[in-house]
């Protein structure tokens, strides 16, 4: 049985990408599908928030002389072409997937309204939410928190490029301490880059868990969610 009835799970634009992190990867996308048409399947209401960043990320639109504002809402338009590829993916799996969109855009998804969502949910649907919060300068990990708690969902799930939260990057100093668990207060106090300062902060005001992980490797989301033996916990002490 599993633990949770409903969660938001937040994947960067790079956990549908190629190696080199840019575009799609139809095996990628084809892996991620898959697990989530299981969980699906086990009865977990499921929420999507995904990222831009294969694509676009307005701060790189700066580097090309593009104002950050601007350059953010390129990057939200990014994640509605993920939310779409990813939609497709579940649909193919006959998956009822709805792609909901903090802007409106609605030749390709339906508007993100509260009460619709929990429709959605409550039809057996999985949500993607496509458009970050609709506003520049958030990042969507505080999207992914701002609809957790909107929707009452029990955890937050971020999919990432690294297997759990450490002192510092692995890749470059090898005694980096791995963290199993670590408290909002102290992930924010040593200013712990993998996951957004705002959305942390939002979790802890109302006690969200956070469970971060490894998007690599078998079956590494449906070991997260099912048997919470993967990644590190952020959560109240």
């Amino acid at each position: 049985m599993p633990q949770y009835k409903r969660i938001i799970l937040k994947l960067s634009g790079e956990a549908l990408a190629d190696i080199d992190g840019v575009g799609i990867s139809k095996n990628t996308l084809d892996d991620l599908a898959e697990q989530i048409a299981y969980l699906h399947q086990q009865g977990i209401e499921i929420g999507i928030v995904i990222g831009g960043g294969n694509i676009l990320r307005g701060a790189e639109a700066e580097k090309l002389g593009i104002d950050r504002a601007t350059g953010d809402y390129m990057g939200m338009l990014a994640t509605i072409i993920n939310a779409l590829a990813l939609q497709n993916a579940l649909l193919r799996r006959d998956i009822d997937a709805r792609v909901m969109s903090s802007f409106t855009i609605p030749e390709v998804a339906e508007p993100y309204i509260l009460a619709k969502a929990l429709s959605h949910f409550s039809k057996r649907r999985v949500i993607i939410f496509g458009g970050g919060t609709g506003l520049p300068f958030f990042s969507t990990d505080t999207t992914a928190a701002l609809r957790a708690l909107e929707l009452k969902a029990e955890a937050i799930f971020k999919a990432t490029k690294v297997d759990a939260v450490y002192s510092d990057d692995p890749m470059k100093n090898e005694k980096a301490v791995r963290y199993e668990t670590i408290t909002y207060t102290e992930f924010l106090l040593k200013n712990l880059k993998v996951m957004d300062a705002t959305a942390v902060s939002l979790c802890r005001d109302f006690k969200l868990p956070i469970v971060l992980f490894s998007i690599k490797g078998k079956d590494t989301l449906i070991k997260a969610v099912i048997d919470g033996k993967v990644g590190t916990v952020i959560k109240e002490g």
